[in-house]
């Protein structure tokens, strides 16, 4: 299939693969206004935190185009409400906030310059956080490959793959390495529940790749844990606290107890731009809850009875004392997490 572009800017439209759709189907949504990206981000045509941030960097990108010929105080008023608007698309997500942020400098530097060029150096930053995370995502992969044994069995939850970054992936990108520098690696992918991405998205990616592996109901992976079938745990995150708690897919805190249980390795593979330096715990962080739909149906088909209300946390939060390390691009941080995550800073 060769390369996964999950995110493509040309010519003024913003290309996504439509997540929504695999595997049965692959095709790309076009965006067209900063609104299309608010709607992909929010409905998850695109998902996973590096991915939501290049993609509402660009979003940023075409509410410039959309705003360019306004006289220049409506410009940057208009510029504020998109930016505003897209920071909202999804609460937990921390790279979000992070991509806005950093167009929102590029405004707030250049105010004297003409539209055009402000336009310009818009689209430039944008560029820069899309090369810069396939290049972040290739180092995360370059220090977790460290951890990876020889014949690793390795279990994965949610999708970290491609598709939930620019390209490569997160901890998908660490098995990809250990795959390619062939250490003979066998893989267990979750399935993980209510969206399925595991089983729609990362046993796409591990089927296109050819990387050997099985995909499981979610709650399998206790057993293959406690029998001793899993060698080390990979899984992402959307939000790392300064402590080292970290929200990830719900699930997740689910296998970091077990994994502690029977002394199973637990790493989580982020980049740094996912930590968020002004929160102290996971508390702090918001829980995004998401539509009873995604419980009580599966591809629009009702599988729960009418009338049956349901309880949708997208994350949960894993408690620093269940991580082993976080692989990032600057290395692989260990405890102490909040003193050696402040080296970082």
């Amino acid at each position: 299939m060769g390369e996964i572009k999950t995110i493509e800017f040309k010519d003024g439209v913003l290309y996504l693969i439509d997540q929504r759709k695999l595997p049965n189907s692959y095709e790309i949504f076009e965006c067209r206004t900063y609104k299309d990206v608010n709607f992909a981000i929010k409905d998850m045509v695109v998902r996973g935190a590096p991915a939501i941030g290049a993609a509402a960097a660009y979003g940023v990108v075409l509410a410039a185009k959309e705003f360019i010929n306004e006289e220049k105080e409506s410009f940057f008023k208009k510029m504020e409400e998109a930016l505003e608007i897209l920071s909202k698309s999804r609460p937990t997500a921390v790279n979000l906030m992070w991509a806005i942020n950093r167009m929102k400098k590029v405004i707030e530097n250049n105010k004297e310059l003409g539209l055009q060029d402000l336009y310009e150096l818009l689209k430039k930053e944008a560029d820069n956080i899309y090369y810069e995370d396939i290049e972040t995502n290739k180092k995360m992969a370059k220090f977790g490959n460290e951890i990876i044994k020889e014949n690793a069995v390795i279990l994965t939850h949610c999708n970290t793959g491609a598709l939930a970054t620019v390209g490569y992936g997160t901890a998908l990108g660490v098995i990809r390495e250990a795959h390619y520098s062939g250490k003979n690696i066998f893989v267990y992918a979750d399935e993980t529940r209510p969206r399925l991405q595991g089983a729609k998205l990362t046993a796409w990616e591990l089927v296109q790749e050819g990387i050997p592996a099985k995909l499981i109901a979610d709650s399998v992976a206790a057993t293959l844990i406690r029998d001793g079938k899993i060698d080390v745990i990979l899984v992402g995150a959307d939000r790392i606290a300064l402590n080292g708690d970290t929200a990830n897919k719900i699930g997740t805190f689910m296998l970091s107890a077990v994994a502690k249980m029977y002394h199973v390795p637990f790493y989580v593979v982020a980049p740094t731009s996912t930590i968020d330096f002004n929160i102290e715990t996971g508390k702090e962080i918001v829980i995004e809850e998401r539509s009873p739909e995604e419980v009580t149906h599966i591809n629009g088909v009702r599988i729960a009875p009418e009338g049956i209300e349901v309880y949708n946390p997208a994350f949960d939060v894993t408690p620093h004392e269940n991580i082993t390390g976080i692989i990032t691009e600057k290395g692989i941080i260990r405890p102490p997490f909040r003193e050696n995550i402040l080296k970082l800073k």
